[in-house]
C-alpha cells in the first residue's frame, strides 16, 4: 500500500467535494496518474457522491433526498471512524442498522460483506411484475433466493403469493444463519430483527 503519510502541499487549496465534502487530509489522497486512491478517501468520496452529485442522482434516483451527517462532511473525521471498523473487502451500508434512513452517520452505518447486501436487496429495478425472488414459469411460479452468487431454487408454485411465501421462509432461514455468525452485536441483532417486505409491499 502506498504511504498515506506523504504530505500534500495543495491541502489548503482543495475545493469542496460536490459543494459539501471537505478533504482536510494532510496527505495525498489520490494520484490519478498512478490510478491510486486512498481506501479511506475512496469510501468517503463515494458516499458524498451518492448523496450530492447531481449527475449521479439523475442516474440513481433512489438516492434522492439522502444526506451525510455534518460531522462526516470532514474526510478526516470519517477516516478516523473507518479506521476503527472491520472494513476490508466490505461495503459501507446504512440500511441494515437504520432501515429506512436516508442519512449516513456513525449511528446508521456499518461495513458488511457484499453477500449480505445482495441477500437483503429487493431488486426493485429488475423484479418486473412479481415480487423479489418470484418468476413466472408457464402457468406456475418459481421461487429462488440468490446468495453467494448462486441461485437457490425453491420449486414451483401455483400462485405468486405461495412462491413468495417460500422465498421469504428460506430467506429468513439464511439471514438467521448469517446473523449467528457475526461477532458484531449491532449487525447480529439488526439481522435477527430484519423485516422482509410483505407480498403487498412488494407488488405496490
Amino acid at each position: 500500500m502506498r504511504d498515506m503519510k506523504e504530505i500534500d502541499p495543495q491541502n489548503s487549496r482543495r475545493k469542496l467535494i460536490h459543494k459539501v465534502g471537505i478533504n482536510d487530509a494532510d496527505y495525498v489522497t489520490q494520484i490519478p496518474a498512478e490510478k491510486w486512491r486512498c481506501p479511506y478517501y475512496d469510501r468517503w468520496a463515494s458516499m458524498i457522491q451518492r448523496c450530492y452529485d447531481p449527475k449521479y442522482l439523475v442516474a440513481n434516483p433512489s438516492y434522492a433526498g439522502h444526506s451525510v451527517c455534518e460531522e462526516w462532511h470532514s474526510f478526516m473525521t470519517f477516516r478516523e471512524w473507518m479506521m476503527e471498523q472491520d472494513w476490508e473487502g466490505k461495503h459501507l451500508d446504512k440500511d441494515i442498522l437504520g432501515k429506512g434512513t436516508k442519512i449516513y452517520s456513525p449511528e446508521t452505518c456499518i461495513f458488511v460483506h457484499p453477500n449480505i447486501n445482495v441477500l437483503l436487496a429487493t431488486n426493485k429495478k429488475t423484479k418486473g411484475a412479481y415480487p423479489t425472488g418470484v418468476y413466472a414459469r408457464g402457468n406456475r411460479f418459481r421461487a429462488k433466493v440468490n446468495y453467494k452468487g448462486k441461485g437457490i431454487g425453491l420449486g414451483t408454485h401455483p400462485t405468486p403469493e405461495e412462491a413468495y411465501d417460500a422465498y421469504v421462509e428460506k430467506k429468513y432461514e439464511i439471514i438467521k444463519e448469517i446473523a449467528n455468525e457475526q461477532s458484531d452485536e449491532r449487525l447480529k441483532n439488526a439481522l435477527l430483527e430484519w423485516k422482509i417486505n410483505s407480498y403487498e409491499e412488494e407488488i405496490a
